[in-house]
C-alpha cells in the first residue's frame, strides 16, 4: 500500500472536531452502561468453564458492533486449531469497506477473560459491575472490555457526526479466546485474510504510563511457558527411613530452581539477552505503589527499574504440583512438577530464549534427577517502527484526547498474537494502545478500570478515526 497523500492534499477535519468531541463525551454514559452489561457475562475460554457465555458475549459484541448502523457485514466466527480436531472460540469479525481511496484501519481487542479466582479476594462480585471511587470494578472491566467499547464508542461518535462522509474502512476484530493463548488466531488470520487487510491496526489491549497521562506501547517482551517434572525415585519412601541419603524431588527442584537467579533476583541463564535502551524516570516509590510490595521488601534485579521490566528477561515460576500442606506427611516425594514462565528480552525469539532455559536446566539438575519438559508455548516480543504516519496521528489524538502528551512505552507484559499479524499484513502500522492504568490489577482479584482513562481513550480513537478519514492513500 502507498503512504498517505501529502497534508495539503487532505481534508482537514478541524471544523467537525469539536462535534465528534462532544459526541464521544455525551455517548460515554451509554457506552459506560454497556460495558457493564458485558462485564456480566463470565465468558472464560478454558474448557472447564460454560462455554455457552462466550457465545452470549460473542452475541453481545456483535449486536453492539451491528447497531453502530457502520459496518457492511458484522459475523461470529469460529477459525480451526491447527494440528487438532477442534474450533477457537468465537470471534466477532465486523466490516466495512473503504471508500473514495481513504486507508483502512483495524481495530482489534478480545472479550473472554481471566478466571476470576477465589471469590472471597473481592470487595465485590467478580462479574458484577460495580462504581466505587471513580473506577469501574468487574473482572473484564479493564482486560479488555474496555477496549471493545472504546472501540464502538468511538465509531459512534464518528458516525454521527461525519455520517454518508465516512469513507474510512474499518475492521472490527474481537477474539474470544486471548487469554487462552490464542490457539486458533493465526488460522483465523489465514481464513479472513481480505477481510482483515489494513492501513493500520489498533491493537487495544496494553496500557498507559498512569491515569491521566496516555501511552503508546512501543516493545513488548516475549514469552516462553513451560511444564518441567523432576523425577528422583520410583516411589514415595519415608523421610526417617531414607531421608538423608536419597535426594527427594522436591529438594532437586529447589535447588535447581534457585540456580535460575542470581543474589539480586535477576536472570542467571545464560543465552538469555538483554535489550540495550533508555527508559524514562521511574522511582522505587512508584514500583512500591504500583506493584504493593510489602515494606519490608526489596525490589530486584540491577539497572533501572523500567529497564528491568521492559528491557531484560525474567523467569517466574507460576505454579507447582507437590503434596499440599494440608496432606503433607513424612515422605520423600518421588516427583514434583513445577510450571515456568518466562518473559523475553525485545529482540530475542522466544524459541531461543526456552532453548537457553531448557539447557540451564538440564545442567543444572542436581543428583541427576530426571527432567520431562512439555507443555511448551513461545511467543515474540514486539518493537515498533514509530516512523509511520498512522504513528504520529495516534500521537496526535493522545495528545488532544488526554491533553497530555503521549510516553512510548516498554512493557513487560507480552502479546505473542502481534507476530501474527506483522507476518499476515507486513505493510500495516500496529498500534498498541489500551485502557488499563498501573492500578487497574488485571488477571488479578479486584481488577477494575479508571473512569477518566476510559473517557480519554473514547474520545483519542474518535479523534484517530477522524482524522484517518481525511487521509487518501
Amino acid at each position: 500500500m502507498t503512504s498517505p497523500a501529502q497534508p495539503g492534499d487532505q481534508n482537514p477535519s478541524s471544523d467537525r472536531e469539536p462535534a465528534v468531541l462532544e459526541a464521544a463525551s455525551t455517548g460515554f454514559p451509554a457506552a459506560l452502561s454497556d460495558l457493564g452489561r458485558l462485564v456480566r457475562i463470565p465468558g472464560m475460554a478454558w474448557p472447564a468453564f460454560d462455554q455457552t457465555q462466550l457465545e452470549r458475549s460473542a452475541e453481545a459484541v456483535a449486536a453492539l458492533a451491528t447497531d453502530t448502523g457502520v459496518f457492511d457485514e458484522v459475523r461470529i466466527l469460529r477459525a480451526a486449531i491447527p494440528g487438532t480436531d477442534e474450533h477457537g472460540q468465537p470471534a466477532v469479525l465486523a466490516t466495512r469497506a473503504a471508500r473514495n481511496g481513504k486507508p483502512t484501519i483495524l481495530l482489534y481487542a478480545h472479550h473472554d477473560v481471566q478466571p476470576p479466582g477465589d471469590d472471597a479476594l473481592w470487595e465485590t462480585p467478580p462479574f458484577e459491575p460495580t462504581v466505587r471511587d471513580g473506577r469501574l470494578y468487574g473482572r473484564g472491566a479493564a482486560d479488555d472490555k474496555a477496549g471493545i467499547m472504546a472501540h464502538i464508542a468511538s465509531i459512534r461518535a464518528v458516525a454521527e457526526v461525519i455520517g454518508d462522509d465516512l469513507e474510512l474502512g474499518i475492521a472490527m476484530f474481537i477474539e474470544g479466546e486471548e487469554e487462552y493463548g490464542s490457539r486458533s488466531f493465526a488460522q483465523f488470520l489465514s481464513d479472513n485474510k481480505d477481510a482483515l487487510r489494513a492501513d493500520a491496526i489498533v491493537v487495544a489491549d496494553s496500557g498507559n504510563w498512569d491515569s491521566v497521562t496516555p501511552g503508546l506501547t512501543v516493545s513488548l517482551r516475549g514469552n516462553a511457558r513451560f511444564t518441567v517434572r523432576v523425577r528422583t525415585l520410583d516411589h514415595a519412601s519415608h523421610s526417617g527411613m531414607f531421608g538423608g541419603a536419597v535426594p527427594d524431588a522436591m529438594m532437586a527442584t529447589v535447588k535447581m530452581l534457585s540456580t535460575l537467579w542470581n543474589e539480586d533476583g535477576s536472570v542467571a541463564v545464560a543465552g538469555m539477552t538483554e535489550r540495550d535502551a533508555s527508559t524514562p524516570e521511574y522511582s522505587e516509590d512508584t514500583l512500591r505503589d504500583e506493584a504493593g510490595l510489602l515494606p519490608g521488601t526489596s525490589p530486584i534485579g540491577d539497572g533501572t527499574i523500567l529497564s528491568r521490566i521492559w528491557n531484560k528477561p525474567s523467569v517466574t515460576v507460576i505454579g507447582i504440583d507437590a503434596t499440599s500442606v494440608e496432606a503433607a506427611s513424612n515422605t520423600l516425594l518421588p516427583e514434583v512438577t513445577v510450571v515456568v514462565s518466562a518473559r523475553v528480552a525485545p529482540g530475542q525469539s522466544g524459541e531461543e530464549a526456552y532453548a537457553a532455559l531448557e539447557a540451564h536446566l538440564r545442567a543444572h539438575a542436581p543428583f541427576g534427577a530426571e527432567l520431562t519438559f512439555s507443555d511448551v508455548d513461545l511467543g515474540n516480543g514486539f518493537l515498533v517502527d514509530t516512523s509511520g504516519w498512522a504513528v504520529a496521528l495516534t500521537r496526535d489524538a493522545m495528545r488532544d484526547g488526554y491533553g497530555v502528551a503521549p510516553v512510548d512505552l516498554g512493557v513487560g507484559g507480552s502479546i505473542p498474537f502481534i507476530a501474527d499479524l506483522v507476518r499476515e499484513f507486513p505493510s500495516a502500522q500496529i498500534l498498541v494502545t489500551g485502557v488499563e492504568d498501573p492500578h487497574s490489577r488485571a488477571h488479578s482479584p479486584n481488577e477494575s478500570l479508571h473512569l477518566d482513562t476510559f473517557r480519554h481513550a473514547v474520545v483519542t480513537e474518535a479523534l484517530l478515526l477522524s482524522r484517518m478519514n481525511d487521509i487518501r492513500i
